[in-house]
């Protein structure tokens, strides 16, 4: 038996792995006791890989079928000849089905179960090599309370690895967000379908390493039922790239205007300005306050720099460019405004960041309903505080339900809309939903959504498709903020670090 560390790019709600289950067992007759066995026997396998010298396997349980699978890594762990102590939240007189029995085959091996009390588990785990979390399911929906936040405030402070069966107790399936208080696991097993809530949100903290079996469930199972969004990394979207012809030119490559830089905020400009030119685009213009357009082009002079202070001085600009990207270091000033409502009139394909979604936000009209001028040939590219101006509604709001907020985003503005933060998301009105894994914590500099920025306009002034360009720009960008932590480290990472990795991740060389 294998278990894989490549993950499949379908993402699921819970309910919809429910369904799968549910097909395979009623649909195609395939035994429930068959597929708790083998989970059981993944995650044994996986933990034993991943903590080679473990010897002290402590396993708490509820009382359903994720239950049930701790009740056959217990058994295999005790075949094993392991140390094995099991700790059941529960009366065993509740079990039923395939969870009672997993419970008898453990009994049977010679493994019963525990009394369980805060302080003997305690004592339990302080000397364990691995914990098993066994606790919940994917079907909790309401906050850990009582004994159950108790166990799991425990497993969190053993000093031990940790492994969660199929999902960290107390993380909703759905959205990823901690339901009171949740499992930090260094391992998590997961199966038949990965579950969405796992890749964004708080759920990318909480999972650890993330490993995936279906069970063996028929390939027809899955084909009867669609996934709720797709998983995508640099090395998936990295095709929609292609070779340049040998007679290409500069024009061949669109021409990027990027309007910011009030008074005080260059660099931002600078930033997004040198990403786009990085990613590709053959002409790259900066539309900027006068007193800064000669320092811009000093410290990159690629970057045809202009003063602009008047509308008038920006329209022969916007005639030349074949998208705009408009935003960063903007301000909300009596120019910034100016220079907003300028670009918003026009029909250039654009990416709106930063300031540009602030003003976005503060026009009155679509408080009451779709947005004015809702078209799709533009990226938003929020972080979940400027998400929240745009859909009047908290920060909070908006990272607790990150699936519904962007999909609330796209219906009232339309184009494409980026969600930042760890585990991105990308939609717009006809295609998936897409949530992209590349990126880490040394991302949250200033200057990093300046860059995304830069390089979402480069690679749609390349030709390609709003959408496409969106998800690649934000797996190449966290790409190479990954190989630049690989490097250095997280802390101290900046927008400039990445500028030469996304040249060389344009070009295919990792």
């Amino acid at each position: 038996m294998t278990i894989s560390t490549k993950l499949p790019t379908g993402l699921y709600q819970a309910h919809q792995v429910r369904e799968l289950d549910r097909i395979a067992i009623q649909d195609l007759g395939i035994p429930g006791a068959r597929l708790m066995e083998r989970a059981g026997a993944v995650t044994f396998q996986a933990m034993s890989e991943k903590w080679l010298d473990a010897r002290r396997i402590r396993v708490l349980c509820g009382g359903g079928n994720n239950g049930g699978d701790g009740f056959v890594i217990a058994r295999y762990a005790k075949c094993a000849g392991l140390e094995v102590k099991v700790f059941l939240l529960g009366e065993p007189s509740r079990l039923v089905g395939d969870a009672l029995g997993a419970f008898n085959a453990m009994l049977n091996a010679g493994v019963t179960p525990e009394t369980f009390t805060t302080d003997t588990l305690d004592v339990d785990l302080h000397d364990a090599d691995v914990v098993v979390d066994a606790l919940f399911g994917t079907g909790l929906d309401r906050e850990v309370s009582g004994h159950w936040a108790e166990a799991i405030a425990a497993i969190n402070q053993a000093p031990g690895g940790t492994v969660a069966v199929d999902i960290p107790s107390g993380l909703h399936a759905d959205n990823g967000r901690i339901l009171g208080c949740a499992v930090q696991a260094d391992l998590t097993v997961t199966f038949i379908g990965l579950k969405q809530g796992l890749f964004t949100g708080q759920g990318r903290d909480q999972c650890g390493d993330i490993r995936f079996d279906d069970l063996s469930v028929p390939r027809e199972v899955y084909e009867r039922f669609p996934t709720n969004a797709q998983r995508i990394d640099y090395d998936t979207e990295y095709p929609v790239l292609k070779p340049r012809a040998r007679t290409a030119h500069k024009g061949d490559f669109g021409h990027v205007l990027v309007v910011g830089g009030e008074l005080g905020f260059a660099g931002a400009t600078r930033m997004a300005g040198e990403a786009a030119a990085r990613a590709g685009a053959g002409l790259v213009s900066i539309a900027t306050r006068k007193a800064h357009a000669t320092t811009i082009g000093i410290g990159r002079p690629e970057l045809m720099c202009h003063g602009i202070e008047t509308v008038e001085e920006l329209e022969p600009l916007l005639s030349r460019a074949t998208v705009v990207a408009i935003g960063p270091g903007l301000g909300q000033s009596t120019w910034g405004r100016q220079m907003f409502d300028a670009v918003l009139a026009t029909d250039i394909p654009m990416v709106i960041d930063a300031d540009g979604l602030n003003l976005l936000a503060a026009l009155s009209e679509h408080k009451t309903g779709n947005h004015p001028t809702k078209r799709s040939n533009r990226v938003l590219t929020p972080h979940p505080g400027e998400a929240a101006r745009l859909l009047d509604c908290t920060t909070e709001a908006i990272q607790n339900d990150r699936f519904g907020s962007i999909q609330s985003l796209v219906e009232r503005f339309g184009g494409t809309c980026i969600l930042k933060g760890s585990g991105t998301l990308i939609l717009n009105e006809q295609d998936a939903l897409c949530v992209a894994t590349d990126g880490n914590p040394g991302m949250a500099t200033g200057g990093m959504g300046d860059a995304l920025t830069g390089v979402i306009a480069g690679l749609m002034a390349q030709g390609i498709k709003t959408y496409h360009a969106a998800r690649f720009a934000v797996c190449l960008h966290g790409r190479a903020a990954d190989i630049t932590a690989q490097r250095y480290g997280e802390r101290g990472m900046l927008a400039g670090d990445l500028m030469r990795r996304i040249r060389r991740l344009v070009n295919g060389i990792t």
